[in-house]
């Protein structure tokens, strides 16, 4: 044991002193919380740039209907063709053209939109949204309704599903399915990038001892099984530390970010509150309701995350990934063993991959239904619990399938590192041959 712990502090102080270590301990931590901070900023910002649309109308049923915003404008022409304005449509000013057909109103695809540009989604739905409001108003009226006017001013309303969720002891707590999503996707597949990273850094290692020959030296004082543990091990504790130097940095970012963003948010708040009830009159509320309804979602997703278990999350996220990386280093060690090269893995290490990208492949499957059959059982094999299990966690995971998927998840992790230090300790002293599965199995049975 104490071999084990020799060669483990070995590994451990020389990859904790690279550049390379430093370097993305400080960088990582950044890239997470802009992940996680970024996409919230980025929902309540509104586009400052005012863009300018020709509107052909065909029809003659449109013109100053097309609702328009703070920076988005229509201008209606008459006696004007498509044709004619494409000639000169870089000088003109226009971000793009509206044409609306004559049959639009039985033709849905009678509405085109040209530019010299790709068109964001959100202006395309605005138009789209403003042309079959307007149809299905002047199909209305033909049914010669009193005041259909107000009528469908009264009827029009906002609706935003929050979601509760219910403790054990019956407590309720504000959550959020986007925010559990987010969250599920981001650790699993961190989960797999993890394993892929540091597994392969076991690999090359065992490798450059290999052709090194460093390791006909080492072994001579040391068992292969002590080597190829102290290795595994010395790895994960550098893993460790980095993800725990991570979490932490990550947590104390994404908090600040959070403090500032919902300040600046109640603010927001506040001011469209006060251009709500300056407009009223005007009936343009709707339109500035809904636009003050984006910070308030905002703050929904941050009290949503102050309620997320991140105890049970951090803690299952630590002993998945670590379980999963010794099962997976163990693999990745014996591949190592039986190669000379980097190049000579491809053909041997296949079999290891594919089910980590199964599990990737499952992990869709698992975001929509994390109680799926199909996610449960991948949650509980050995070989994917480590991503699917992840996958499952924020969504709430019964206690008898966590310690289940657990308990074989450890099982595994000592049956096939004991099957790979079979392997690596016929393989690390061959040399000059590509090596096989086949052979790599009858390595398994020698007993001395």
């Amino acid at each position: 044991m104490s071999k084990i712990f020799l060669v483990l502090e070995r590994e451990f102080l020389t990859r904790v002193r690279k550049k390379s270590f430093i370097i993305m301990t400080i960088l990582a931590p950044l890239l997470f919380a802009g992940l996680m901070v970024v996409p919230m900023i980025i929902a309540t910002m509104d586009d400052t740039k005012e863009r300018s649309i020709a509107v052909i109308d065909d029809s003659g049923l449109f013109k100053n209907k097309i609702t328009e915003t703070e920076y988005l404008k229509f201008v209606y022409l008459d006696g004007v063709t498509v044709s004619d304005i494409q000639s000169t449509f870089s000088e003109s000013g226009y971000y793009a053209v509206l044409y609306i057909g004559s049959m639009v109103a039985n033709t849905p695809d009678a509405v085109i939109l040209y530019s010299d540009k790709q068109p964001s989604m959100d202006i395309t739905s605005h138009i789209s949204s403003a042309i079959k409001n307007e149809i299905e108003t002047q199909k209305l009226k033909t049914y010669d309704i009193e005041n259909l006017d107000d009528i469908l001013k009264s009827i029009k309303t906002n609706v935003r599903v929050r979601t509760i969720k219910w403790s054990k002891d019956g407590e309720a707590k504000e959550s959020s399915s986007e925010l559990v999503f987010g969250l599920a996707y981001i650790l699993s597949f961190l989960v797999y990038m993890l394993i892929f990273m540091f597994g392969s850094q076991v690999m090359r290692g065992v490798i450059e001892e290999k052709t090194s020959r460093v390791v006909e030296v080492i072994v001579s004082s040391v068992k292969p099984f002590q080597l190829m543990m102290g290795k595994i091990l010395g790895i994960a504790a550098v893993s460790l530390l980095q993800i725990v130097i991570w979490l932490i940095l990550t947590f104390g970012l994404v908090s600040a970010a959070g403090s500032i963003f919902l300040d600046s948010s109640k603010k927001v708040v506040a001011q469209k509150e006060t251009v709500t009830n300056l407009m009223e009159q005007a009936g343009v509320a709707q339109t500035v309701t809904e636009a003050a309804d984006q910070p308030s979602f905002a703050n929904e997703m941050m009290t949503a995350l102050s309620n997320i278990n991140f105890v049970l999350i951090i803690g299952g996220f630590i002993f998945f990934f670590i379980g999963g990386y010794l099962l997976y280093a163990a693999m990745f060690a014996a591949v190592g063993s039986a190669v000379d090269s980097e190049a000579d893995t491809q053909q041997l290490i296949l079999p290891v991959t594919i089910p980590l990208i199964l599990a990737i492949v499952v992990m869709v499957s698992g975001l929509k239904s994390p109680d799926g059959s199909l996610t449960f059982w991948f949650s509980i094999i050995p070989f994917t619990s480590p991503i699917i299990m992840i996958t499952r966690l924020p969504y709430g995971v019964p206690t008898w399938e966590l310690a289940l998927s657990a308990a074989l998840l450890v099982i595994s992790f000592v049956a096939i590192t004991w099957l790979a230090a079979k392997i690596y300790r016929v393989g690390i002293l061959l040399y000059g041959k590509k090596h096989t599965w086949k052979e790599m199995w009858k390595w398994i049975k020698y007993k001395n």
